[in-house]
C-alpha cells in the first residue's frame, strides 16, 4: 500500500518543485512582505503569554509565574470596565452606523455628476483629510469649535441658536458626536474611491437597456449600482464589524481629557495608560488579548451569518 503511494508522492512534490522553479522571481518579489510579517507580526505573539503571568520585565517573559487567568478577572471586576466596553462599542456603532454608509453614497452621487471637473475636484477635496495626521486634524477641530472665537459658535450665534458658546470638548454628552463626525470628515474620501472603482466596473450595456426599459436614474442606482457593488459593502462591513471594540486609539486620545473620560475612555486608550504610563504589562496584554478575541469572534460569526443568507463571505 505505502509503495503504491510512493509514485504519487514524487509526482506531487515534483510538480510542487516545478512551480517554485516556474514562479520563482514572483515568490522572490512577495518575500520580503512575508519576512516582515513573520518577524513584527507572528513573532512577538508569543507575548500574549504576560497576559497569563504575574510579569517580572527583569525575569523575562518564560521565566514569570503563571498566574492563570487573573489579569483577565482584574480587569473584569475592575470599576472601569462596563464604563470602557461600553464606551468602546457606543463610539464602534456609531461610526459604523454613520461613517459605513457616507462613502457609499458619496460614491454614487459623484458617480451620477455630469461634470468631469466637478467630479474631480470633489473627489480631490473629500480625499484630502485622509492624509491628514489626526493630532492635525484635531487641532483643526478645537479651533473650528472653540468657545474663543470658533466658527461654529459665531455661525450658531449669528442665528440666534444659542446665547453663549458651546464648550464642545468640555462636554461629556457631546463628545461621541464629535469623535464620529470628524471620523466621518477624514475617511469618507478614501472609502470613496474603493466603491467608485467598483462602479466603474459595471457594465454600461446595463443602464443603457434600464433607459430603454424607461428606469429613471433612482431605479437604475438601485437595480443596477447597488447590487454591482454589494460585494465590495459586504466585505467592508464583515472587516469593519471585526473592529467592534476598535474605536481609534489615535483619535480617541488625541480628543479626550480629563472631563470627557467618562465618555472617552475606550480600551485602547485605557491598554496604553496601564502598559506605558503604569507599567503593569501584564494587565494591558490580558485586557487587548481580550479585545481581539472579541474581534475575532465577532468576524466568524458575521462571516458565517452572511454566507447562510447566499453571499460570499471573506473567506
Amino acid at each position: 500500500m505505502s509503495t503504491s503511494l510512493l509514485p504519487s508522492k514524487r509526482l506531487k512534490e515534483s510538480s510542487l518543485s516545478k512551480e517554485l522553479w516556474n514562479n520563482r522571481y514572483l515568490y522572490l518579489f512577495v518575500l520580503p512582505g512575508v519576512v516582515w510579517f513573520l518577524m513584527f507580526c507572528y513573532q512577538p505573539m508569543y507575548g500574549i503569554l504576560i497576559a497569563f503571568k504575574d510579569y517580572d520585565i527583569i525575569e523575562g517573559v518564560m521565566a514569570s509565574e503563571w498566574v492563570g487567568l487573573a489579569n483577565f478577572r482584574e480587569f473584569f471586576n475592575s470599576p472601569n470596565f462596563s464604563v470602557i466596553l461600553t464606551n468602546s462599542i457606543a463610539i464602534s456603532l456609531l461610526k459604523l452606523m454613520f461613517g459605513f454608509p457616507a462613502p457609499i453614497i458619496l460614491a454614487i452621487l459623484l458617480n451620477e455628476a455630469r461634470s468631469i471637473v466637478f467630479k474631480r475636484i470633489a473627489q480631490t477635496i473629500s480625499y484630502l483629510p485622509f492624509f491628514v495626521s489626526w493630532v492635525v486634524v484635531a487641532g483643526i477641530w478645537y479651533e473650528l469649535f472653540s468657545t474663543d472665537g470658533g466658527v461654529v459658535n459665531q455661525l450658531l450665534a449669528s442665528l440666534g441658536l444659542i446665547d453663549e458658546p458651546i464648550f464642545w470638548f468640555g462636554d461629556p454628552d457631546l463628545i461621541w458626536g464629535m469623535i464620529v463626525a470628524s471620523d466621518v470628515w477624514k475617511g469618507i474620501g478614501f472609502g470613496t474611491i474603493i466603491y467608485l472603482a467598483s462602479i466603474m466596473s459595471v457594465n454600461t450595456d446595463l443602464y443603457e437597456s434600464a433607459v430603454i426599459d424607461g428606469a429613471h436614474r433612482l431605479r437604475q442606482i438601485w437595480h443596477i449600482t447597488l447590487p454591482a457593488i454589494r460585494p465590495t459593502i459586504i466585505l467592508l462591513f464583515i472587516l469593519n464589524m471585526a473592529g467592534i471594540l476598535d474605536a481609534g486609539f489615535e483619535q480617541v486620545y488625541v480628543m479626550q481629557n480629563p472631563m470627557l473620560l467618562d465618555k472617552a475612555e475606550i480600551i485602547d486608550t485605557y491598554v496604553m495608560k496601564m502598559g506605558i504610563f503604569r507599567a503593569q504589562y501584564e494587565l494591558a496584554t490580558a485586557v487587548g488579548l481580550f479585545k481581539s478575541m472579541i474581534g475575532m469572534i465577532a468576524l466568524f460569526t458575521l462571516n458565517f451569518l452572511i454566507k447562510k443568507t447566499g453571499e460570499e463571505g471573506i473567506f
